[in-house]
């Protein structure tokens, strides 16, 4: 019995779990703030054991697929998020608030997107339908329906002779 109910107080690992938690927050129904308190902090708290930050100001059409849970998931407050999207661990979907700058806001997400892992959308910017984000690129453009955004092959820079690799103690750790 301990071990069920110890078992029910550590579902936050649970990326379902947390996603109908969202739900009942985000619904339309009006409910006490009483009844809200006990949802919002299993929320926070499963949002903070993976390092991840999803506002509850983000707006989603449809549940979207998290292959490697919320891990490392950072989503900008007024991000809007379509239908059928898929984001893996590490993506940042940011706003841009400076002032000055070329695309101000949030982006707005279409239905059907691959996030690769270690993506970053950053600023009011526009991403299409069906579109596809490899790993660890930086988009801050529009990108139409229908594409897919890719890094530029790899650098390789020759050096002559021998690199010293060797980890250097800054503090008191030692490897």
């Amino acid at each position: 019995m301990v071990e069920r109910i110890y078992k029910w107080l550590r579902r936050t690992d649970d990326t379902d779990y947390c996603w109908r938690l969202r739900e009942k927050l985000t619904s339309p129904q009006p409910k006490a703030a009483i009844c809200r308190l006990y949802p919002l902090y299993m929320y926070k708290k499963a949002l903070r054991q993976a390092g991840a930050t999803i506002p509850l100001g983000t707006e989603f059409k449809g549940k979207p697929a998290f292959p490697h849970g919320f891990y490392g998931i950072c989503i900008s407050y007024g991000a809007k998020i379509g239908a059928g999207c898929t984001i893996f661990q590490q993506v940042t979907i940011g706003s841009n608030t400076l002032s000055g700058t070329k695309n101000p806001g949030a982006p707005v997400i279409g239905d059907n997107v691959y996030i690769g892992a270690g993506a970053k959308i950053i600023g009011g910017i526009r991403i299409g339908d069906n579109v596809r984000i490899g790993a660890n690129c930086v988009v801050t453009h529009d990108i139409p329906d229908n594409c897919t955004v890719v890094l530029p092959a790899p650098r390789v820079i020759q050096r002559e002779g021998p690199m010293d690799n060797t980890f250097k103690n800054w503090g008191g750790y030692q490897p």
